[in-house]
């Protein structure tokens, strides 16, 4: 488990009640994604009411807000639709950490269009600096990507190699599944098929490709089918 020094609240109000869990804060986007690991992602296996003070919740609230008794769950539910308490320091180390990560993808996945060269990390990261790109920290990189490419494109002449996906989901997964879809590129096009299935094109980076595909594999399994187009 992470040390109780080293964690976060994350806070949940719901129905006049109030939650918290203590978690890792490196761990925020996995446990979104719900990746959570119990032995290393939490300080304690306990939800509070006053996580501060050690006010635990009442196991009869717990299984009436939340229909379990899972932990994993629990805390899970907690970090989506909850908010995620930090300190100045967390804060900042979290926004530079997810910042170096969006400058090493678009170095690596972008190009100058005028000489279809490389943006070297530290052109994209002196670009960023200028525009005053704001960084979320509980945002995934995918999820940011676009949004700071086009505050670059002023700056710096840019461009994303992109691919595209074509994806069938069964109609019953549609509602799961379609949030996590979205998230990972844009939808360019998308309809109902006669078998009661819903199908998309999906542009993606292209260097992401391999990432994405195993994000959606996971989330999709048997409900899902993706193919590359050509």
């Amino acid at each position: 488990m992470v040390k109780l020094d080293d964690s976060i609240i994350a806070r949940l109000e719901y129905a006049g009640h109030k939650f918290e869990v203590l978690i890792d804060p490196e761990a925020v986007d996995r446990i979104k994604n719900g990746k959570l690991d119990l032995e290393n992602d939490i300080a304690s296996d306990q939800v509070f009411k006053d996580a501060k003070k050690g006010d635990k919740a009442g196991e009869d609230i717990l299984k009436e807000v939340f229909k379990t008794e899972d932990i994993g769950t629990i805390v899970t539910e907690i970090v989506k639709r909850g908010q995620i308490q930090l300190t100045t320091n967390q804060r900042h180390n979290m926004v530079e950490e997810k910042r170096r990560q969006i400058i090493n993808t678009i170095s690596r996945e972008s190009i100058n269009p005028q000489t279809n060269a490389p943006n070297p990390p530290s052109r994209i990261e002196a670009a960023m600096e200028e525009a005053k790109i704001h960084i979320d920290p509980f945002k995934s990189v995918n999820e940011q990507i676009n949004t700071v490419l086009k505050e670059l494109k002023p700056i710096i002449p840019i461009r994303m190699e992109k691919v595209k996906l074509a994806l069938k989901v069964k109609g019953e997964a549609y509602g799961k599944l379609y949030g996590e879809i979205s998230k990972e590129g844009t939808i360019l096009k998308e309809e109902w098929g006669k078998d009661g299935n819903w199908v998309c094109v999906l542009e993606v980076p292209a260097g992401l490709y391999g990432e994405i595909l195993s994000i959606l594999g996971k989330k999709g399994k048997d409900d899902l089918e993706i193919k590359k187009m050509q």
